[in-house]
């Protein structure tokens, strides 16, 4: 047996879990911790339809774990999973499981539910064993490989798993059935031995993904593991197969066991004892049955459940000690209470952090902008749009479209002072405010019908595209719809009288961008709606959302899922908002330089329609 089959789990092991378990992922990442793993096991978490992050902590520190929405998505991003931990219900954990053994990735799948159909279970176990895989389970806690992985919520709390010495591989190769009197074992051991090497719980189903002998002949061809204990119970026919192992010299290593049920005898025959396989239908499958063969085929057998610890100490001490009491007692320390702030020095407190930020870092020697030191961007001539694309996208978009950002900030920096934005940042300094007053004043009607036609413009025109609709095709299906087309039609400017900054945008693009086949589009829907009236024209904030677009579809530096996230935060209307900006700031200081006194509307400019008295 090659070393990679009977070692499932390596300290390099890494894991999906499925399901959102963050407690049990929790106690796989403080047992990491402890056992002084590299690397997190867990890799990350699905949560089906879900694509997000959870927080976690590995040690005092927290780190992100990704969630991802399939198994197909976590296996693509995380290529050094080998494992799935399946949390899923006992209704969909076959599926869950067949389409993890089915990759090529996944060697392990530990199925935690319990009372998955048999016959479900059954095509699971025939897939992994034409596979070459294992699965552990149904209806397990798992296992665990000492100082290297933990399954899940095996093994318990941080002090329970120093106690039992599970933190460093001992010599024991230990496998039971029962998940929860594996965790008596585990203290078993390492009271009587130097603890586990590895400690699996089959699961306490009729029909287990695993068998006892798989794991003990593993244990066997393992030169790590020096001894064995198992934990088998009343019911079925797998204690036989161990003994017929031993018997044959498949099995030769020292192996302590105990088959658990022996008060069986006093309870009606058919009597079911917690696990679905746990009963004896014929006097073979009886704990006292099981115990005798055992014993007769020159396997170590307590005289009761109560001699076990005992007689593991004696095997191990004979067997694998050669007679001298081992070096290793384990000990129960009892730690006195530390001040707060030496604990946080010495690591042994955590605290859940309030924000988290991924553009921007102030905690080092220099402030950090998505990861780039401060006095690279300065030094390296990041400009304006190169900072924009760090801060707001993460990424180092090429020159072209970092001039393009700027080109965008300086195009929609004002228009003038009788728009809503700019009216209401004068009206406001007029009355006395501050600047921020009167530049939130302004900002404030930015919105459907003033600037806000950047991202609806992007978002209307790259669905037409994407679903292949002819200009003429897009431009009577809005119609039919009864919706205008955001970033076409314009107040003043027509196809007699074109705005200027829209030719400018237009000529960049068609000088710099690899492709502006958004643009084109546009532009022949534009041949189309003026047509019908000479202002129904591309206008500004429309061509800006529409070529960020292109931006976004030909730099090479956004997924298609990337693009999608970027056009439905809102993105885009912020070039809009940053640029405007600038203008709304220019005419408050304008205002304060001009002394300008309170403003009131004349009220020449007011038409006054009130009801006449009679009519109330």
């Amino acid at each position: 047996m090659a070393k990679k089959d009977y070692d499932i789990f390596t300290p390099k092991t890494r894991a999906i879990v499925f399901g959102m378990q963050t407690n049990a992922v929790q106690r796989m990442m403080d047992f990491d911790y402890v056992a002084k793993r590299k690397k997190p096991s867990v890799a990350c978490i699905v949560n089906p339809g879900r694509t997000t992050t959870h927080r976690a902590f590995w040690g005092d520190k927290e780190v992100m774990i990704p969630v991802w929405p399939d198994i197909a998505t976590a296996l693509a991003n995380h290529k050094d999973v080998d494992v799935m931990v399946n949390f899923a219900s006992m209704r969909s954990s076959y599926g869950t499981s067949k389409e993890a053994l089915e990759t090529d990735q996944i060697r392990t799948v530990i199925i935690i539910a319990e009372g998955v159909p048999e016959h479900r279970t059954r095509e699971l176990v025939a897939l992994a064993a034409k596979k070459n895989k294992v699965i552990i389970g149904p209806a397990t806690v798992g296992g665990v490989a000492a100082g290297a992985f933990k399954i899940g919520n095996t093994g318990g709390t941080i002090d329970n798993i120093v106690e039992c010495k599970l933190h460093r591989p001992g010599s024991v190769g230990f496998v039971s059935k029962s998940g929860g009197m594996s965790n008596e074992m585990f203290k078993m051991c390492a009271l009587n031995t130097d603890g586990i090497y590895e400690g699996i719980a089959i699961g306490g189903d009729k029909f287990p993904g695993s068998t006892l002998l798989s794991h003990l002949i593993r244990y066997e061809a393992n030169p790590k593991i020096k001894m064995l204990v198992c934990l088998g119970e009343l019911g079925g026919d797998e204690e036989y197969k161990i003994r017929d192992a031993v018997k044959s010299g498949k099995i030769k290593k020292p192996l302590v066991m105990w088959v658990t049920g022996t008060c069986a005898k006093a309870f009606p025959s058919g009597v079911q004892f917690g696990h679905a396989g746990a009963k004896a239908d014929a006097e073979a499958e009886t704990a006292d049955a099981k115990n005798k063969a055992l014993k007769e085929a020159g396997i170590y057998v307590p005289k009761s459940y109560d001699d076990f610890g005992e007689l593991i100490h004696d095997v191990y001490v004979e067997k694998v000690c050669k007679g001298k009491e081992p070096a290793d007692k384990a000990e129960v320390v009892t730690k006195t209470p530390m001040d707060y702030k030496q604990a946080v020095k010495e690591g042994l407190v955590r605290k859940p952090t309030s924000f988290v930020t991924t553009i921007a870092d102030d905690s080092g020697e220099e402030l950090l902008y998505a990861g780039v030191p401060i006095s690279e961007v300065i030094e390296g001539d990041y400009g304006l749009g190169g900072v924009i694309s760090l801060l707001w996208f993460k990424k180092k978009l090429p020159k072209w479209a970092t001039d393009f950002l700027e080109l965008c900030i300086q195009i929609t920096a004002d228009h003038g002072p009788c728009v809503s934005g700019a009216h209401n940042a004068i009206v406001t300094a007029r009355a006395g405010k501050d600047m921020i007053s009167a530049l939130v004043s302004g900002m404030l009607t930015i919105g459907p019908r003033f600037g806000g036609a950047v991202d609806g413009a992007a978002r209307i025109f790259k669905w037409a595209v994407e679903n292949d609709y002819e200009p003429n095709d897009f431009v009577k299906e809005m119609k039919s719809k009864n919706v205008n087309i955001q970033g076409i039609g314009h107040r003043i400017k027509s196809t007699t009288n074109p705005d200027k900054r829209v030719e400018l945008l237009k000529d960049y693009a068609h000088a710099n961008f690899p492709d502006t086949r958004l643009l084109d589009y546009a532009l022949e829907v534009e041949k189309i709606t003026t047509s019908k009236k000479n202002n129904l024209i591309l206008n500004v904030d429309g061509t800006i959302g529409i070529l960020f677009v292109d931006l976004m579809w030909t730099c090479g530096k956004f997924t298609p899922e990337e693009v999608d996230e970027i056009v439905e935060i809102g993105y885009l209307n912020g070039l809009f908002v940053l640029g405007r900006s600038i203008g709304m700031m220019g005419h408050y200081f304008d205002q304060r330089r001009l002394k300008s006194g309170l403003y009131r509307h004349p009220m020449d400019d007011v038409l006054y329609m009130l009801p006449d008295e009679s009519e109330l």
